[in-house]
């Protein structure tokens, strides 16, 4: 670490790293959270391939605009083993044997490995990694609904069959990515947007005139233990996706933030938004770098209708000014996969590619830094 950095950060907490790190390649490079306008996933991945090719981070798109089980919840709640799912109108409900909804879902996540296979064998040089998302076991359980109408959430037993039913479809999912995809390492992203308020007491009950108990940090923690045991063990790498920081707030007083509990769980990294980091969170940022994680950053916010992305130097400069403050060596720089702020699923196809291209010219800047410092 450079001169001028706080003394007291030179104790770094962040735990060791777990058995596959996720590999640093020496470049700061980029890749997005996987949803993706549109319909048409030979298309789409088309795009992301082509705008994301070695050394940065292509994905498996997700179509939520296919309906329902295209949508994050759906789609992750088909990779479920033993527990299956219907579609009611206040959401997705946990039932005993699968009915049409629950197939469609299964199919539409088929079609687009198989979709992903057909575009990567047509490609003269297929890329060296691949990028899987699935709702976390905690955010599923708060938008999953059980037979009496609670979510389950509401269940201890329930949170964790939810859990037991989600790392067993893990080793499945990796191998049939790896299938689609020969020879590439596969990190895993698993999305945890509603995790603060779980371990705040945030979640609405069924009725919504009443939030749910917390979930204790401890449970997290050893759910989330769990989750990386199971992605390591099929050969991946684990990378939680969490909400804003601005949203820890809420959190009791000596409970860990969720990007903390992320890294004691194991994952080689975690998935932030720029928007809202204050000092304390860039700490926890720097600690994770200078103890061999990855972050991935969400420097770029996705562009409202009918207007432009930022430009290069204003995102480069959004990464530098705090990375400079904390007295980061600029040779830590790799450490970042840059992504947007939120998925893309909302924006325009060719807004979706203007900023994936748009962050990989800021690596590429962010690489010329590194190169003069």
């Amino acid at each position: 670490m450079q001169q001028g950095a706080d003394p007291e950060r030179r104790g770094s907490t962040v735990p060791e790293l777990p058995p596959h790190p996720e590999a640093r390649t020496g470049t700061v490079t980029a890749t997005a959270a996987g949803s993706w306008p549109g319909t048409d996933p030979v298309e789409s991945s088309r795009v992301v391939r082509g705008e994301l090719g070695d050394p940065h981070l292509p994905f498996l798109v997700e179509l939520p605009q296919r309906g329902p089980g295209a949508d994050p919840l759906g789609r992750s709640a088909a990779l479920l083993v033993d527990l299956f799912v219907d579609l009611q109108p206040h959401g997705w409900r946990l039932v005993e044997r699968p009915g049409k909804e629950h197939r469609r879902a299964v199919s539409l996540l088929t079609q687009d490995l198989n979709a992903l296979a057909d575009v990567i064998g047509a490609e003269e040089r297929p890329g060296e990694a691949l990028k899987i998302s699935l709702r976390g076991p905690l955010s599923l359980a708060a938008n999953l609904y059980l037979h009496n109408g609670e979510r389950a959430l509401a269940d201890a037993g329930a949170r964790r069959d939810i859990l037991q039913s989600f790392t067993a479809g893990i080793g499945d999912y990796v191998a049939r990515a790896v299938s689609s995809a020969p020879g590439a390492r596969i990190t895993v992203q698993v999305d945890e947007p509603d995790i603060t308020a779980v371990l705040a007491g945030g979640i609405p009950t069924a009725s919504g005139y009443r939030t749910l108990r917390s979930v204790p940090s401890s449970e997290v923690s050893a759910a989330w233990h769990q989750v990386c045991g199971a992605v390591s063990a099929a050969g991946a790498d684990t990378v939680f996706a969490l909400p804003r920081a601005e949203s820890f707030g809420p959190l009791r007083a000596g409970t860990q933030s969720p990007f903390e509990l992320a890294l004691g769980a194991g994952a080689s990294g975690a998935a932030l938004a720029a928007d809202g980091l204050d000092a304390r969170d860039w700490e926890g940022i720097a600690e994770a770098v200078e103890g061999g994680r990855r972050v991935w950053l969400g420097v770029l916010p996705v562009p409202a209708a009918g207007t432009d992305v930022p430009q290069v130097s204003a995102l480069v400069e959004r990464v530098l000014r705090p990375w400079r403050k904390l007295g980061l060596s600029l040779q830590d720089l790799p450490a970042l996969r840059l992504t947007p702020s939120e998925g893309l699923a909302e924006a325009s196809p060719d807004a979706a590619r203007k900023v994936l291209s748009r962050l990989t010219q800021t690596a590429s800047a962010l690489d010329q830094v590194v190169a003069e410092g």
